[in-house]
This record gives C-alpha cells, structure tokens and sequence, in this order.
C-alpha cells in the first residue's frame, strides 16, 4: 500500500514538474506576428487590423510586423489604423515593402519603427476627394494636422510629414515648390523617417533584435477579404445602386423575379460587409427590413404613407449603416445618379423587350387612324359660300345657312356682309376667302 502511495506522489510530481517545464518553454518562446497590410485602405482593413493587434496583445508577442505595400485609401479608416498603432501594447513595426503612400504613409509614421526595402517609397499624401480634385480647405487643414500628429508620436520632424501633404512646403534637396513629397529609402534613412533599409523579413528581425524567433503569419480570412471587399468606396455606391435599379424594376413587374432578387442581395451584402467590418450595427439591418416590410405592405393598404415610412426607414438604415453620414450620404446620391442613368439607357435599348419599361415610359400615340379624334373636322365645308357675319382682321364670324361658324381670313381684311367661300378646313381651323365681283360673275 505504501508502495502504491509513493508510485503515486512520484507520478504526481512528475506530471508537475513536466507541466512547468512546458510552460517555462511555452512562457520563454518568443515569437512576433506578421501581418499584411495592403491594397487600398478601408474600413474593412481596420477591422482585420484590429483583430491582428488584440491577438498579438493577448497571445503575448513580441512584436507585430505590418508587411505594408499600399497606394492610400480612405482617411477616416487611415485615421482609426493610426489610432489602433498609437495605443497596441505590443511594439509595433511597419515593414515598407514597395510603397507607402497617402493613407499608407499616415499609418506608418504611427509604428514605433520603420523599415524600408531598398526600392521602397513613403509619401505623396495629399487628400483628395473621391471625384479625384483635390480637397477643400478646410479638409485639408484637417489632414495637415493629422499628418503633423503622426510624426510626433514617433518623434519624427513634422516637416517631412507636411511636405507629403502639402505641395507648397519646399525642402531644398528633396522637393521642389509645388510638388509633394515621396522619400526613397535612402531618403527616409537620412532625414529620420526610416530606422533602417531591409531587403526582407529576415533582416528586418535582424534590424530589431529578434533574428532566430517563431514567425507567425496573420492573414485576412475569407469573410474580412469579403468584408475589404465590400467596404471599398468604389464598391459600395455599386452596390447601393443595383439594389436601387432591382427593387425598381421589380415593384413594375408581376410576382418576385431575378431583379428584385439581385436588388435585395446586395443590398444585403452592404450590410453584411459593414456588419463585418464592425462599421454598422445590427439595428441596422433590422430598421432596414422594417423598411422594406412596409414598403412591400404599401401594396395592401392604401394613401402611400406606409410606403414612404418604410422609404425613409430603408434610407436612415444606409446612412447609419457607415461611420460618417456624410459620406453614406453621398454614396447614395451617386447611387441615385447611377440608377437614373441605368433605367434611361435600359429604356432607350431594351423598352421594347422588357415589359416594366412599356409601363414606365408612355410609348402610345393617338391618332385619328386609331379612333381618336380631339376635334371634329369639317371637311364637307371645304367650296361652301356664306356671309360675314362680322369684320375680319383677321378673324371673325361668318354665316353658311342657319349655321354660325368662326373662322378666319386668308389674311388680309373682310367687310362685314361681305360674301366669302371656305378654303379649308382642319379640326377647329376654318379659312375664308371673300368672293371678288369677277367670282361672282
């Protein structure tokens, strides 16, 4: 029995000892995070950022490595990124892997430090807006600031990050007046705004001190790609406007068909994208199929207030369903714009074919062949002779047996009681002629 107590009290330690073991291997492995960081920054990207960040915090990393190749993107999502960088508890370092301009310049002056390929660039930020001019004033004054905020936290000289934004700030050696600012690697190095030139992600470990650790890659998953996708400002008015034109095109058509079918599908997968992108709440997708319920009930109850409830509800669903109203606001006049355009050219090429067109655009003409008359003609007075009832300059009265008719003369003047003969006749146009003394002979 002893025996049996001291087999067990040893096993007992020996799992012990083997459990601390693992975890003083386990607590002593570092290892950092990569993460990509590319293609055009959106709101989706902030929500991938986001998730990469938290996990890098919780699971204990050294350090976090954003693997940057960006053209820029949206300044609101540029904005929180930078926000996200300025308050990670893990070191954050931003790889510049061939570029790093606009936005991507603004989010990497945020990382603790900078490392660029040799071929690399970081700047041009001017902000503009999506028509492709440039921003107004008071924009741009808001994005000086930002980028002279991003170059202080880093401790970096605020010159260079407003020279990237402004074209009128000249630094001799570097850009000219009326130009932006796009620094090379060397340049970057030379003025403080690179730590160093890394060919890779080797060196770029190498270069802080963490050669030899685990490397983990953190790549998008299939729904935040979805969600990237989705969240793009050229996407997103696309989307708007083919819900728009389908649901359109269905309320004219009988039963529930592909249209109204592709309208309500991506107007859904707006939705979901934002919901994904942690950009909307799920208030509004429920105000949004509040909406549409009572525009579909308009069709049961009468006076078309329902309908226009439901209008608006559909409406404010869109506007909350962004981060800024304004912007969601103009995204769904472009949509309108674009839905307008759509349903002219739809009618004008394919009216004939597509019955909801021959019931929007009014294509039938009355004619007198058809049975439509909106005068009656008087073609049996044409040669018929009567008597001035009244002078004529040119219009007037003229008699034809018991029958008083209006009518006027051929232009020139005719006494009253003078004799004239019709000339012609076409719906409710009479014209006389008067008779000479030779006609009357």
């Amino acid at each position: 029995m002893k025996k049996f107590r001291l087999a067990m009290i040893s096993f007992l330690i020996f799992i012990t000892a083997l459990t601390g073991i693992g975890s003083m291997v386990k607590a002593n492995q570092d290892f950092v995070y990569v993460v990509p960081l590319e293609e055009t920054v959106e709101k989706g990207l902030y929500a991938f950022l986001k998730r990469a960040i938290t996990t890098a915090e919780e699971e204990g990393a050294k350090a976090i490595i954003f693997d940057i190749n960006t053209p820029g993107g949206v300044v609101d999502a540029a904005s929180n990124i930078g926000n996200l960088f300025a308050h990670s508890e893990v070191e954050t370092i931003a790889f510049v892997n061939n570029r790093a301009l606009s936005a991507g310049a603004y989010i990497s002056l945020y990382a603790d430090q900078i490392y660029m390929s040799p071929n690399s660039t970081m700047g041009s930020a001017a902000i503009i807006e999506q028509n492709g001019n440039a921003a107004d004033k008071k924009a741009q004054s808001y994005w000086l600031a930002e980028m002279e905020n991003a170059a202080k936290h880093s401790n970096r000289d605020p010159l260079y990050a407003k020279a990237m934004a402004d074209h009128t700030i000249e630094i001799p050696g570097l850009v000219d007046d009326d130009e932006l600012l796009t620094l090379t690697a060397e340049q970057a190095v030379k003025v403080k705004y690179a730590e160093g030139i890394a060919s890779n992600l080797d060196e770029v470990l190498k270069e802080i001190g963490l050669e030899g650790v685990e490397v983990r890659q953190l790549e998008l998953s299939f729904f935040e790609q979805l969600a990237r996708f989705l969240t793009n400002p050229i996407v997103v008015p696309i989307l708007l406007s083919i819900g728009s034109i389908g649901l359109v095109v269905e309320l004219y058509s009988p039963g529930f068909g592909i249209p109204g079918t592709m309208g309500l599908a991506s107007l859904l997968l707006f939705f979901y994208g934002h919901l994904v992108a942690g950009l909307a709440g799920y208030e509004s997708l429920i105000l949004f199929l509040i909406g549409i319920g009572l525009i579909l009930l308009e069709f049961v109850l009468p006076g078309g207030v329902v309908g226009i409830i439901g209008l608006i509800a559909v409406l404010w669903s869109i506007l909350i369903a962004g981060e800024s109203v304004t912007q969601m606001g103009m995204y769904i006049l472009a949509a309108t714009g674009i839905a307008i355009i759509a349903g002219i050219v739809l009618s004008k090429v394919f009216g004939k074919r597509i019955q909801v067109f021959n019931k929007l655009v009014l294509k039938d003409a009355t004619s007198t062949e058809k049975g439509y008359i909106s005068n009656k003609s008087r073609l049996e007075l044409i040669g018929v002779t009567g008597v001035a009832l009244t002078s004529f300059r040119p219009s007037g009265t003229i008699v034809v047996g018991d029958e008083r008719i209006d009518a006027v003369s051929e232009g020139g003047y005719i006494d009253k009681g003078a004799k004239v003969k019709i000339v012609f006749a076409e719906g409710s146009r009479i014209v006389v002629r008067e008779i000479t003394s030779l006609e009357k002979n």
